[in-house]
């Protein structure tokens, strides 16, 4: 019985991971990335989700809060979304994404970055990491009140570790499979200044909808 309650956890996050609000948060932060850091970057989106999940689970789980409170959640989440949205288009709007190249071991690379002058690529790349480990764990508060809906149904209101480990495994599936899909495009699209300008700009525009469909 509890492999069969863990199994459907596990599908449950599948089916959580293709909220638009997740999709496009990826797609936000992969946008422009190599097809490795695409995957890393995704990764930490979705360790943070999880684990942020799991706290706010644990906490809510033994406190009586009123579903008005528990919808300040979806607001944080839309937020997020709405930032980097506006964000994005600003950079666009401003002429603030670049497109470089240079060769590696007789292999050319492409590298994409924002701002006037172009940061080392690690230094860029840490901080991109943790942002979106960091807007990952922030979303994770618009996801928790179905999670805990569906968790308890199943385990009598208890969540613990293991179901939030299954939870985070199905959302990882389908982040991953999603960050991979973005790295195809980075690597055979985003290969002039006109196609990364408007692909960020594009990106922006979906996080502006996305974001105010989640405030209605």
């Amino acid at each position: 019985m509890a492999e069969i309650s863990l199994l459907l956890i596990f599908w449950y996050g599948v089916l959580h991971a293709f909220g638009p609000d997740h999709l496009t948060a990826i797609a936000d932060f992969s946008i422009g990335r190599g097809r490795k850091k695409t995957l890393l970057v995704t990764f930490a989106f979705a360790v943070g989700h999880g684990v942020s999940l799991f706290i706010f689970a644990k906490l809510l789980q033994s406190m009586e809060l009123s579903p008005k409170i528990l919808v300040w959640g979806d607001v944080i989440s839309s937020s997020v979304i709405l930032a980097i949205g506006a964000y994005l288009l600003f950079m666009a709007a401003t002429d603030r994404i670049n497109i470089g190249r240079h060769t590696h071991a007789g292999k050319e690379h492409v590298h994409i970055w924002f701002g006037k002058s172009h940061d080392h690529d690690d230094v860029d790349f840490e901080k991109r990491t943790a942002s979106a480990l960091t807007v990952g764990a922030l979303m994770g508060a618009g996801g928790v009140r179905g999670m805990l809906v569906t968790l308890s149904a199943i385990a009598h209101k208890e969540v613990g570790l293991t179901m939030v480990l299954a939870f985070t495994l199905g959302v990882m599936l389908v982040f991953m499979g999603f960050g991979y899909l973005v790295a195809l495009i980075n690597d055979n699209l985003l290969t002039s200044r006109r196609n990364v300008r408007l692909a960020f700009a594009t990106a922006g525009a979906v996080s502006l909808l996305v974001g105010s469909q989640m405030l209605l």
